[in-house]
């Protein structure tokens, strides 16, 4: 099946914002989109690029779908498209992949293995099916908060949620040299995360199981938890503040991600209602990471 390329080009303020409605607008789609920088030809030219990958067949119906996205702030949007061929077209958006450096951590695709820093934890992540490269600053908001609780203690029983491609985890079994169970609601992702932990060579230290939240025996059998990661959604999280926060041990760490700005105090609320305190803030293209520590 042919593929067809979306290129949407315009200067950096507008840049993210677009990137994360086209990522909200697609996410039950499965299209993959880069966002990255480019080299400006003169200094009047656009800086930022935006491409999405598509069926050709379906080409008309997302232009539209995007038209429908544009507001009066993106005037200067220049929206061009061509046909790719199957092998090309992931080629082209990897190639548009930077490495993501985020405290230890350096995510990177197989392209820049060479460019992994002394001392840096590489995480090697290709853009695919699953739902986690690094670039998302939910993800890379993860890692930074990593790097902090990894600073001031070390962990024995962890757990990843909505693992995605599994880059959380296999950042945590690298840094931590510890076993961790990782779980994602979609079977996709689930295949995609155990395929990724045996490139990374953590594949003995990974279980990567298929769970609607805390739902699966291995997940009851391994609690309480010294530390949980859930990069989700702030609907979900909300919900299961009471199945998440009690199934930490005591004086254990969670790391929650997939927060708007705006939706993060209301998570923060949640949380806390489950008698957990919060222990850091931070915010990162538009996405909020929060870290809670279990009252001893």
């Amino acid at each position: 099946m042919n593929q067809s390329r979306i290129m949407l080009r315009l200067d950096t303020p507008e840049a993210s914002d677009l990137f994360l409605l086209l990522e909200a607008a697609f996410e039950e789609d499965g299209y993959a989109i880069s966002h990255f920088e480019v080299e400006p030809d003169n200094p009047d030219s656009l800086e930022w690029t935006i491409d999405i990958y598509v069926p050709k067949e379906e080409l008309t119906e997302v232009l539209d779908r995007i038209e429908g996205l544009r507001t009066n702030d993106m005037s200067g949007l220049k929206l061009t498209h061509e046909d790719v061929g199957d092998e090309d077209w992931v080629a082209m958006s990897l190639e548009g992949l930077r490495p993501v450096a985020a405290g230890r951590f350096f995510v990177h695709g197989a392209h820049d293995k060479a460019l992994i820093p002394a001392g840096a934890v590489g995480v090697e992540i290709e853009a695919g099916q699953a739902f986690g490269t690094g670039h998302h600053g939910t993800t890379a908001g993860c890692l930074e908060a990593l790097e902090y609780v990894l600073r001031r203690r070390s962990f024995e029983r962890i757990f990843d949620m909505g693992t995605g491609t599994g880059l959380l985890a296999i950042a945590i079994a690298k840094a931590c040299h510890q076993p961790v169970l990782a779980s994602d609601i979609d079977v996709v992702s689930v295949v995609v995360a155990r395929e990724n932990a045996q490139l990374n060579q953590v594949a003995n230290r990974i279980h990567v199981v298929e769970a609607n939240g805390m739902h699966h025996a291995a997940i009851r059998i391994t609690a309480p938890f010294d530390l949980i990661v859930a990069n989700i959604l702030a609907g979900p999280l909300m919900t299961m503040a009471g199945e998440i926060g009690g199934q930490l041990a005591a004086g254990g760490t969670l790391i929650l991600s997939g927060i708007l700005d705006a939706q993060a105090n209301r998570v923060v609320a949640a949380y806390v209602a489950h008698g957990l305190a919060l222990q850091r803030r931070a915010s990162r293209e538009g996405w909020t990471t929060l870290t809670f520590c279990a009252v001893l």
